[in-house]
């Protein structure tokens, strides 16, 4: 959604960890030749200390009244608020963590929470005033709108084009969340753009024009992007049309919840083993502050190969527990070993991420991935894309017979926690082992800009190309081909269940700004009282067209995601009288799925929601 009277495009990372913002002059760029920088972000690293950085932690702090005054919690030119956005907040919650909001975005795509409901800090106790983890994305978003604002009064944000990055594995009610939390920050010309996408893009920038020199027809690039919170994978083909080179995206991986977060708990849990060695024994809260300091001592250790140890500092919880502060160490070995042996081991590509049985009674919070091998989660991926090339014009054939996973050419790393050269070599050797068993040639590295930034320039970049409509457009569409669920309708069985259809409502990679009917499916609606559809998406049905039922799918096949709710107003009929309908499935401009109820025979349109509230579970006897 394209103002054509902005000065600038502005692309917005909303991490897990950090925020970024990057823009374009969109008047002083011509072709190949781009004006670009990075917003240097005001925020408070101490009471009453404000410094400029290209980053923006993406944490929240909620002090306690009495713990800072107005003045030490402000930032100049702002109005008052009783939170801390960024360096400080990270800082101090890592003393304080049960005031500390941190992880938002992995909490905004979560189904099994309300994400509107007050839930964070999750294990905060009552006297602690929780927030939404859409509010908390609100706040982060507003406040790289004020930063933008304060630099650039002479172009008001609102007229700017911005383009505002998601995990390509995000689902339709996270997509939606997403736009929600950017459109209540005064984001009006939005887009979403997928984050391993934007890191290409950025590749695409950085190379001045030689990209097409580094990738030719029929290459499978791999983007790996491993952050804060999500291992997001993507694949897109260079194909040749007319002479010319362009690049499509084929594929994604599922939501993984694995990344930075996790690898910072393991340090944490690595050191609490050390120091309960010398007889140094913490608690549950000191662990969660310990993984705090862990995450910054990682940061560092990895910023910088010749850093070898970096102190961290447990706080007490008083004298009669521990006798004070403890002090240790994060090494740059530890940090190595337990990165690079425990979460990207060597393993086949024939080995799967492996889970173990759930305990009955578990505790509230994130639904991380069960196996932290991330090589593991790899192999899972390009195996069940064996076939991805199949669909794909031009591409017909490259896949060899007998091949067990999808063979790719070249790979692009994003991601803080690839920063570590001995991490992105150990996924490359785990890669061209598994292609040299197939008698394939090694894939090559295509060096990627900086890893914290370039996701933020990817986005400002595609943003700039969008609007002028030249450069090197990857083509994606839908990441899924999305179904819905329709019940059988046959004469109750004592004991079975009425077998469910899905019928297919959006084809794979179904581009923005396209709508598709599906007329020769009526479904009887209720109104007056909220009604619930059954909702599947897969990534690896490409040949399903717009009204495909499906009787029978395999067990990856199909993956069933959140339900949809659809509450149709009364007016005119009598509440519960069954209305028939047929469905309609828009891809809008700004990148997200929305559903369409229109009665038989008539005119209105009533929108179907994603249902973003939690979703109760029933435990049977």
């Amino acid at each position: 959604m394209n103002n054509s009277n902005a000065q600038f495009s502005i692309g917005i990372d909303l991490g897990t960890t950090h925020c970024a913002l990057s823009y374009v002059d969109k008047a002083a760029s011509d072709g190949d030749k781009v004006v670009q920088g990075v917003l240097s972000v005001p925020q408070l690293t101490a009471p009453a200390s404000v410094e400029a950085k290209p980053l923006l932690p993406s944490f929240l702090y909620l002090p306690h009244e009495s713990e800072l005054s107005e003045a030490e919690r402000s930032l100049p030119g702002a109005e008052s608020a009783d939170f801390i956005v960024g360096e400080f907040a990270r800082t101090r919650g890592a003393a304080t963590p049960i005031r500390l909001v941190s992880s938002a975005k992995s909490w905004l795509c979560h189904p099994g929470v309300d994400r509107r409901a007050g839930i964070l800090p999750a294990d905060a106790p009552a006297e602690v005033a929780r927030i939404s983890p859409l509010a908390a994305s609100v706040r982060y978003l507003s406040h790289l709108r004020w930063a933008w604002e304060q630099a650039h009064p002479e172009a008001p944000f609102a007229q700017q084009d911005i383009t505002v990055t998601i995990p390509a594995s995000f689902d339709p009610a996270a997509r939606e969340l997403t736009a929600e939390a950017c459109r209540a920050a005064g984001f009006a010309n939005l887009t979403l753009l997928e984050e391993p996408q934007a890191a290409l893009y950025s590749w695409i920038q950085a190379s001045g024009g030689s990209w097409r020199k580094q990738v030719k027809h029929g290459d499978i690039i791999l983007v790996v992007d491993v952050g804060g919170g999500t291992t997001d994978l993507s694949l897109i083909a260079v194909r040749e049309r007319d002479g010319n080179l362009e690049l499509q995206r084929i594929a994604v991986g599922e939501h993984i919840l694995l990344g930075g977060d996790n690898m910072d708990l393991a340090l944490a849990y690595g050191v609490a083993r050390k120091l309960a060695q010398e007889g140094k024994q913490l608690d549950a809260w000191q662990t969660r502050a310990l993984a705090h300091g862990c995450r910054a001592a990682k940061e560092q250790l990895l910023a910088d190969e010749n850093l070898q140890a970096v102190p961290v500092v447990v706080p007490s919880r008083g004298s009669k527990l521990i006798g004070g502060s403890i002090r240790t160490e994060v090494t740059r070995a530890e940090v190595l070993a337990m990165l690079v042996e425990g979460f990207f081991p060597k393993v086949a590509v024939s080995d799967k991420p492996q889970t173990r049985a759930r305990a009955a009674l578990t505790q509230l919070g994130l639904p991380y991935a069960q196996d932290a091998a991330v090589t593991r989660h790899l192999a899972a991926f390009l195996s069940r894309q064996v076939n991805a090339l199949e669909q794909i014009e031009g591409l017909e054939g490259n896949q060899e017979e007998g091949s067990t996973f999808l063979h790719l050419t070249a790979v692009l790393f994003n991601g803080g926690v690839l920063k570590a050269t001995q991490i992105e070599q150990r996924i490359l050797q785990v890669i061209n082992g598994w292609l040299d068993d197939e008698a394939c040639e090694p894939a090559r590295l295509l060096d990627g800009a900086n890893l914290d930034l370039a996701v933020a320039r990817g986005a400002a970049y595609f943003g700039h190309i969008a609007a002028s409509g030249r450069g090197m457009r990857i083509r994606g569409g839908t990441a899924q081909s999305y179904y819905i669920g329709v019940e059988s309708n046959m004469p109750a069985i004592p004991g079975m269940e009425p077998p469910i259809s899905a019928l297919c409502l959006a084809p794979f990679g179904m581009e923005e700004g396209t709508e598709v009917a599906l007329d020769a499916q009526e479904f009887g609606l209720v109104v007056g009282e909220p009604v619930r559809l059954r909702f599947f998406g897969s990534s690896v049905r490409r040949s399903d067209a717009v009204g495909t039922m499906l009787d029978f799918w395999g067990p990856e096949e199909l993956l069933e995601l959140q339900e949809i709710e659809a509450h149709l107003p009364a007016e005119g009929r009598q509440p519960g009288e069954v209305v028939p309908v047929t469905l309609h499935a828009r891809v809008t401009d700004i990148g997200t799925l929305e559903l369409n109820a229109v009665p038989v025979g008539g005119s209105e349109r009533w929108k179907v929601e994603f249902d973003v509230r939690a979703q109760t579970q029933d435990i049977a006897a």
